[in-house]
């Protein structure tokens, strides 16, 4: 099965999510702000290594401009690393380059600060604070085994990078690599496609997530990630929630088929459910709040919202997802049902 995609609506920060942002210091007051970067003169296009279009370009800046940015940006990026306590790094960090890509729903600039001590660098990004995105991120950092650095200030949103190779390139080059360990990395898909349904987090499109590969002492460890959340909670369909149900996906999903059977498949699939409720309960006074926020905010239309609610309520056979007029509803009915834990729905009443 194929999806087809719309582009997205962007939905601003509201009260109650903004609130859940500075209780858990998520939100601070920022040296940069989105705008400031789209006040480039011109740009041209950014390519790879193969001189091939990377959908990224450079823009370029007046100097005073230019100028005004380099301090604006290593002091942000000091306070996304190390929360702003040491400023004196600042003196040996430098803007090396400024990305753009138009393409994305947050449209992100791609900021790259080089150490000249050493010449290391790394990469942090600069988007508009689309509310799904944020809530995404946040539910990310409570419910996956990854933790995520992100801050948000009116009009802007920080993120760090998340390291690893992207999803279609890992398929294009690696999955016939002979020194692939199939069974793991088919494990680790698996589990991704759980977490990605549990918490309703869509478009896991091939170049949407990344594999982290870590050298053990025996064999390579796979990590599969989401590295893009501006799909979380939007669309009407089940399938949009499930990274198997995408062509570009087909090559690890075939590898899924032929490495595990179904006894395998069902036993990754409960160790993911099991993670996630310890994590669930481990982290319940911080996802109180924030689904306080999230089952009031407007995430999608109503129309989306009621094909979801009819499909999930169908799949799971499960008459309380009628009770769900927001998509923050429909997480968290969907969380307990994926889990079978009725006591997950009572969490905004303890």
């Amino acid at each position: 099965m194929s999806i087809q995609l719309k582009r997205k609506e962007f939905y601003p920060v509201g009260k109650c999510l903004r609130e859940y942002l500075q209780d858990n210091s998520r939100q601070l007051a920022l040296p940069i702000h989105y705008d400031m970067l789209m006040q480039y003169d011109s740009a041209f296009p950014l390519q790879d290594a193969k001189n091939h279009d990377t959908h990224w370009e450079c823009p370029i800046y007046h100097s005073s401009t230019q100028e005004e940015l380099n301090e604006a940006l290593t002091r942000t990026y000091i306070l996304l690393k190390t929360g702003g306590k040491d400023p004196s790094v600042q003196k040996h960090l430098k803007v090396e380059r400024i990305d753009f890509c138009q393409f994305g729903n947050s449209c992100p600039f791609r900021i790259r600060i080089k150490n000249q001590f050493n010449d290391n660098y790394d990469n942090y990004y600069i988007k508009r604070p689309d509310a799904s995105r944020i809530y995404g991120l946040a539910l990310e950092h409570l419910l996956s085994p990854n933790a995520m650095t992100y801050l948000v200030n009116p009009g802007t949103l920080v993120e760090e990078h998340i390291a690893g190779i992207p999803g279609d390139e890992y398929i294009r080059r690696y999955t016939e690599h002979p020194g692939l360990n199939r069974v793991r990395l088919a494990k680790e898909f698996v589990k991704f496609n759980e977490r990605c349904f549990a918490r309703l987090l869509g478009d896991m499109r091939s170049y949407n997530y990344v594999v982290v590969m870590t050298p053990d002492f025996e064999e390579m460890q796979y990590r599969v990630r989401a590295i893009d959340f501006d799909q979380q909670s939007y669309e009407d369909r089940r399938t949009f929630y499930l990274p198997q149900y995408f062509k570009d996906n087909n090559p690890i999903v075939e590898m899924c088929l032929s490495s595990l059977n179904q006894t395998s498949m069902s036993q990754y699939q409960i160790e993911e459910r099991t993670l996630i409720r310890r994590r669930f309960y481990s982290s319940r006074h911080h996802l109180k709040s924030l689904f306080g926020a999230m089952r009031r905010d407007t995430l999608s239309t109503e129309e989306k919202i009621y094909n979801l609610r009819d499909e999930l309520m169908e799949y799971h056979q499960h008459a309380g997802f009628k009770y769900c007029h927001t998509m923050g509803d429909l997480v968290l009915h969907n969380l307990s049902a994926v889990l079978e834990d009725p006591d997950i729905l009572f969490i905004n009443r303890h």
